[in-house]
């Protein structure tokens, strides 16, 4: 008999801002009995509920259940900055460059393939289209050392025969409403969700095709029993044939790849709703998501009232936790340096009032690998999203569902190819050398 004990369950700092804007969801149904599935999901954010849609689709008729620790849209997936992102993104670069031509272009075609996925659902399910919104992103640049960061991802991307469009001063001012940036550079694939919106409309969506999705109800227990796993939470069961572990960076809660992953939190803030007067100084387009040529940077995004009220969002800071919590006190500090960042931005607009302040919770390895791979028998995980939890959590689910499925896709093949992650420096070296590394290329990123 094999056991799996979770050490501990996600806690989470700050609301969920992308769901908090929402209207109200329906009571949660909880787990208040023993249940019977053949494929049981731990974890209902992005990579949860794809790995469900997937299992629907290739196992017709086959009961499934989602397992959520939280309520929908609570953890990770109300979190985040909603931008789904088709592009090499390599937050530990330089200027988001990837890893040659050849790699670059196949995870830009799987990337699009989880986008053309997700797209699909949002057709299927009739989800609000202002929850998945193709307007593109821009990376903008703050000075002439950010301008040369853009300029030398634009190469690289046409050296891949991937457009952008390089936007001057004043063209970003047209955007943004902000004389805060000299240049920008617009890529016209990404995404731009809301990201509680889409989690909500797809979960809604599986529930009329059959799914169980079960909220409240963290698994605290895994035991593999002849052919089955129980699955136990504080008020009931679930016996499954199979179990696919969507959890992300708790998947070393259960103690898979102890030591080998990255536990990093960032932190956003959101403003209240912006009145007539606020928008006429804010001015700009009512839609936009900027994310800052130099990784290490402040990321921005504005939306309107069909995506959840007209709103500010300001993300920057970021700080390694191998405990996987935050405290209060950290997550106001960054709420302090997010009014400074969104002030430099909008003078205009000094003392704008913030609405929500959160951390984030993003699991990375060192060497940029997932954990979409079997860990037992019956067990797989869909895990580790690198910090591209919208469609990277979207891509290992689908690609967990299809192995546990046995079908073999591009997915699959990818994600197994892939090594271990590395072993991580012993505590606490790994953790002082982490953050002061973090703090580093916050200092060096400077303005942006």
């Amino acid at each position: 008999m094999t056991t799996y004990t979770a050490r501990r369950t996600p806690i989470h700092r700050g609301p969920a801002a992308w769901s908090a804007i929402l209207p109200g969801q329906p009571a949660p149904d909880i787990l208040t009995e023993d249940l019977a599935v053949d494929f049981a999901l731990v974890g209902g954010g992005f990579a949860g509920l794809s790995a469900a849609l997937r299992l629907h689709q290739l196992n017709p008729g086959a009961r499934i259940a989602v397992i959520e620790a939280s309520r929908l849209a609570e953890g990770a997936s109300g979190r985040n900055s909603g931008f789904m992102i088709d592009l090499p993104h390599d937050l530990s670069s330089d200027d988001y460059s990837g890893h040659g031509a050849n790699a670059d272009q196949a995870i830009i075609a799987l990337n699009r393939t989880a986008i053309s996925f997700a797209r699909n659902a949002v057709a299927a399910y009739g989800i609000d289209a202002n929850y998945f919104d193709p307007a593109g992103k821009v990376n903008g640049a703050v000075s002439e050392k950010a301008d040369e960061l853009n300029f030398s991802y634009a190469n690289h991307l046409a050296s891949i025969g991937e457009a952008s469009e390089s936007l001057d001063a004043r063209q970003m001012h047209e955007l943004t409403g902000s004389r805060h940036y000299i240049s920008g550079l617009y890529t016209p694939g990404t995404v731009m969700l809301q990201p509680a919106g889409y989690i909500r409309g797809l979960a809604e969506g599986l529930r009329r095709d059959g799914v169980r999705i079960l909220e409240n109800s963290p698994v605290q227990k895994m035991t593999r029993h002849g052919s089955s796993w129980v699955l136990l939470t504080p008020s009931g069961k679930v016996q499954a044939k199979t179990v696919i572990l969507t959890n992300n960076g708790h998947l070393e809660s259960f103690g898979f790849a102890r030591n080998r992953l990255m536990h990093v939190f960032l932190y956003a803030s959101m403003t209240v709703e912006l009145d007539a007067a606020a928008l006429k100084a804010l001015g700009g387009q009512s839609r936009w998501g900027i994310t800052p040529s130099d990784p290490m940077g402040t990321t921005m995004r504005r939306i309107d009232a069909a995506q959840g009220g007209n709103r500010v969002i300001t993300r920057t800071l970021a700080s390694f936790r191998p405990g996987m919590q935050v405290t209060e006190a950290a997550v106001q500090r960054a709420a302090r340096t997010h009014r400074e960042k969104f002030e430099t931005r909008y003078p205009a607009l000094k003392g704008m009032k913030m609405e929500y302040s959160w951390a984030g919770h993003l699991c990375l390895t060192q060497n940029g690998v997932a954990m979409m791979r079997q860990l037992d028998d019956g067990l797989y995980a869909g895990c580790v999203q690198n910090g591209l939890g919208t469609a990277r959590g979207t891509l290992t689910g689908m690609g967990a569902a299809e192995l546990a499925s046995g079908v073999e896709s591009d997915i699959t093949r990818h994600f197994m190819a892939e090594e271990l992650p590395k072993m991580l420096p012993p505590p606490p070296l790994s953790t002082i050398g982490a953050n002061t590394f973090l703090r580093w290329k916050e200092w060096r990123a400077g303005q942006e």
